[in-house]
């Protein structure tokens, strides 16, 4: 299944529209809904992204795959599922120390966030300083 580009955004716009108004219900105290039901919308888009991925990765399995041209290709997927990962660790911490399930530091629910930018930032300077040597 292969999306089009509009269809991505859309679909991006649609997640977080709906994240945003369950949000603001929630900070209003107009729902009392447990925050974990607030971050619905994200969990959804985040499986979605999720599956994508590792068919996308599982691709590479299939018999007559060239490996020759898809070595970088393949490090950054592992790299984007990396990133959704910590992006994942950091809502489920964030909806748990929000929802008073844990004691644990704000500091330390962040850290899932900070790794996901740093590594963001490590790959934005490798793509624009890398120079290919070919």
């Amino acid at each position: 299944m292969r999306m089009s580009l509009a269809q991505r955004v859309l679909l991006t716009w649609l997640f977080t529209l709906l994240f945003l108004i369950m949000l603001v219900l929630k900070l209003d105290e107009k729902a009392l809904w447990n925050w974990f039901l607030i971050f619905i919308p994200v969990w959804i888009f985040d499986t979605i992204l999720l599956v994508m991925s590792i068919v996308k990765m599982a691709g590479r399995c299939k018999s007559g795959f060239d490996p020759r041209n898809g070595s970088q290709n393949m490090k950054k997927k592992v790299w984007y599922l990396i990133a959704m990962l910590l992006k994942l660790a950091f809502c489920l911490m964030l909806c748990a120390k929000l929802q008073r399930f844990t004691t644990m530091k704000l500091a330390y629910v962040f850290i899932p966030l900070w790794a996901l930018l740093i590594g963001g930032m490590v790959e934005l300077g490798y793509n624009i300083f890398y120079v290919r040597r070919d």
